[in-house]
């Protein structure tokens, strides 16, 4: 059994894990932040991916860490946390993004690490180690954030198209391939302040379960900030072309004005949701908005074939994550 003395190499071995997470965060969600702005044609791949790295990282000025402190000390009953949680979490939610990926599927890495964290600790001690306001509020979110994102993404069109009903299309494109900069820019910064703090607070989870840090830090080392928002970025700056053609090809057609109207529905759920300490999936935000745009136009602009696959996919999230993290769990019983 892992104790406060728990040896140096596994601590380590753990926070490159949580980094690894971290990567594979940014590599299966660049999709969330680029799929409008490279099917628009308003930006080159490869030139999409480091406008997203970058404001990914700018992300570490701007958000309080109010998301990690809910995932690091909102979930779980103090005490409950040990170094066998911490690995059966991140490997629930690895092997459930590996899978995902592999299929073009956008899923939600955040609640991946959540299903994670969730049977891991039922595995250790029941489900009465849960904080259970901290777990139904992230659940809630599931259907609130996407649901968010298509009101906003669809009233954004509505209002847009009432205001430049009498312009010429031709004109109407071309000034909304620059604001689709500032969109995707601002999407971009809310993915990189919600998506890099899940993992800065798993890694806040360990250390305290471990002693190296005290549980009444108010804040984790800087040391975690900078590389888990360093590691998001890297990841995003790989790209995750599977998930990108799925995101901005298959759900609708988008035009560089309904990309800036789903980004910016988008960008206003993550700022809210951030602000309000709650792990949101920036996947399920961006389809959400998507779709709102794309029912804007009319009901079979959405290819509502695809969109049912994806919902299938965000249903099963925690519990396939949950179950791999408890299998994963009780492995590491034997490891370490």
């Amino acid at each position: 059994m892992q104790t406060a003395q728990a040896a140096l190499w596994v601590v380590i071995m753990l926070v490159a894990l949580a980094l690894l997470f971290d990567f594979m965060n940014g590599f299966h969600d660049a999709a969330n932040s680029i799929a409008t702005v490279v099917s628009t044609g308003v930006l080159k791949p490869a030139t999409a991916v480091a406008f997203a790295a970058f404001f990914n990282l700018v992300a570490i000025f701007v958000f309080h860490l109010s998301v990690a402190a809910t995932v690091g000390k909102g979930i779980v009953q103090p005490g409950v946390v040990d170094t066998h949680v911490v690995f059966g979490a991140l490997i629930g939610a690895i092997s459930w993004n590996l899978l995902t990926w592999y299929y073009g599927i956008p899923s939600s890495s955040s609640h991946a690490l959540i299903g994670g964290i969730v049977g891991a600790v039922i595995s250790k001690a029941g489900a009465s180690a849960l904080i259970a306001g901290g777990v139904w509020k992230t659940v809630l979110f599931i259907f609130v954030s996407p649901t968010l994102g298509f009101l906003l993404g669809s009233l954004m069109m509505v209002l847009v198209a009432w205001i430049f009903r009498r312009a010429p299309p031709s004109r109407v494109d071309r000034w909304f391939r620059r604001m689709q900069l500032v969109s995707a820019g601002a999407y971009s910064l809310g993915h990189g302040g919600n998506d890099a703090q899940k993992t800065i607070g798993i890694i806040w989870m360990l250390l305290i379960a471990t002693g190296t840090i005290s549980a009444g830090d108010k804040a984790p080392p800087g040391w975690v900030v900078l590389s888990c928002y360093l590691a998001l970025a890297l990841g995003t700056l790989f790209g995750g072309w599977r998930i990108v053609r799925t995101m901005g090809q298959r759900i609708t057609k988008l035009k560089p004005v309904g990309g800036f109207c789903a980004e910016t529905g988008g960008a206003i759920t993550l700022f809210l949701a951030t602000a309000l300490g709650i792990p949101v999936s920036t996947t399920h935000t961006i389809t959400g908005a998507i779709v709102g745009v794309g029912s804007t136009q009319r009901a079979s602009a959405v290819r509502w074939g695809v969109a049912s696959n994806i919902l299938w996919a965000w249903v099963f999230t925690i519990p396939a994550s949950a179950l791999v993290a408890a299998l994963a769990y009780w492995a590491s019983l034997l490891l370490f």
